[in-house]
Parts: structure tokens; sequence; C-alpha cells
């Protein structure tokens, strides 16, 4: 099992929250952890799990495998994988732009069943 990568992840965190024009309050409040966990995070000093990861992301409205990779959880090629199912349904000429907008939504709609212990999910680094 790899380390994570608190520091550079605590670091990416607080920048991209920032964009967002969030406080730390905010930010805890809207991805529903507690704000001085939050700020351990930042700080590089709590390492959170996927699923904490993928509140966060979805609270900064970024995805959650960007903050994958930047925790170490997941290998950048890994990440690659993972978008490789939503391009061929984009790519795929036989169908129309609602077909491919209802398979999208349903393929999503399974890996976030599955969550972040699921199989199409993040594998740890070896």
């Amino acid at each position: 099992m790899a380390s994570l990568n608190v520091g550079n992840l605590g670091e990416f965190l607080r920048e991209q929250r920032r964009n967002a024009k969030l406080s730390l309050r905010q930010l805890s409040e809207a991805a529903g952890v507690s704000n001085p966990y939050l700020s351990q995070i930042e700080r590089g000093l709590r390492k959170p799990s996927a699923e904490i990861l993928q509140q966060l992301a979805k609270a900064l409205r970024i995805s959650a495998e960007t903050l994958y990779v930047q925790a170490g959880i997941l290998d950048e090629r890994d990440r690659q994988d993972l978008l490789q199912v939503p391009a061929a349904i984009l790519a795929d000429p036989s169908i129309n732009d609602q077909q491919k907008q209802a398979l999208l939504q349903i393929y999503e709609s399974f890996r976030k069943e599955n969550g972040p212990a699921g199989a199409d999910q993040p594998r740890e680094k070896s």
C-alpha cells in the first residue's frame, strides 16, 4: 500500500478551495466533514480516505479521480483508463446524442453505486 502524498494533496485542496472562493468552513459544510479535520488535511496532517476525497471533490466540483491522483491513491495511467469508457461512448457514431447522455448517466450511476471499494474504482499503488 502506498503512503498518501498528503502534503501536496493539502496544498492542492487549499488551492482548489480558494479558486472556488470557498472558506474552510463553507467547504467543510458542503463536503460533510468537520472544519478541524479539513484544516488538518490541508496542512498535511491527516490522510483522508477515498470516500472523504470523493465528498471533497463533489463539493469543489472537480473529479474525484483528480484528488485520488493528488493523494497517490490513483496513478495517472489508471485515471486515463477510467476515462476510456466515456470517451468511447462519446465517439460512437452509431448512437445519437440523447442515447450517449443516457449511457453516460447509467455508467456513472454504476460507478457511484459501487463506491470507492468497487472493482472499477482506484487501485492502490503497489
